[in-house]
């Protein structure tokens, strides 16, 4: 008697099943192998400052700009080309002379790709202004405010105008206060942490760019 009993199925890698998120969903384009990284400079790019710092910055963000946490540092997703904006922009924003735990991924760089979550059709999640998030576990990255359908994703990411700002207040794009805003709290973390006796870890380092 031929038996009916199903095979049993095989187990869903869990690192295939965000590949295809991330690609088929979202459009975002991965690089090959393990863990799973994302490309930068292709849909976004990413800047990446101290969690405390980010954290300041999030009320200059759209509901539905993606952040993301690793360990003790934060990325703020912003809009593809930003990185080559940003030296300039910096140097407009009188922060050009500061050296900043600031760091920039564009064209030809890689991040992290934390887990898609729960469902992987959870909204965009908050967390408060002014207030540190947790640190992820073991330093594996998480998405704080994960990102939604890719065209949606897109039109919420911080960019510069057409033509250059006229002045800081006002009409100022998002990127501009954003960049602003990160500038003024990786300089105080730096201050706090040199009052405090902090050793020199990465805070006197240049602005790095990839």
């Amino acid at each position: 008697m031929t038996s009916t009993v199903p095979l049993p199925r095989r187990p869903v890698d869990p690192e295939a099943r965000a590949r295809h998120w991330y690609e088929n969903d979202l459009g975002w384009p991965t690089v090959p192998g393990r863990p799973l990284r994302l490309r930068t400079g292709v849909r976004f790019d990413v800047l990446d400052v101290p969690a405390e710092a980010g954290a300041k910055a999030l009320r200059h963000l759209a509901p539905g700009s993606p952040v993301a946490l690793r360990g003790d540092r934060m990325r703020l997703l912003v809009a593809a080309g930003s990185a080559e904006e940003l030296p300039g922009l910096l140097a407009w924003l009188e922060w050009g002379a500061v050296a900043l735990d600031l760091r920039v991924l564009g064209a030809g760089g890689t991040m992290q790709a934390p887990p898609p979550p729960a469902g992987a059709a959870a909204g965009p999640g908050s967390v408060r202004a002014g207030v540190a998030p947790r640190q992820s576990a073991k330093g594996a990255a998480v998405w704080v405010r994960p990102p939604g359908p890719g065209l949606e994703t897109g039109a919420s990411l911080p960019a510069m105008p057409a033509s250059p700002p006229a002045g800081r207040e006002g009409s100022a794009p998002d990127l501009v206060r954003l960049v602003d805003t990160v500038a003024a709290e990786c300089h105080r973390v730096r201050l706090r942490r040199a009052c405090a006796g902090h050793p020199a870890d990465r805070r006197d380092q240049p602005l790095a760019f990839s």
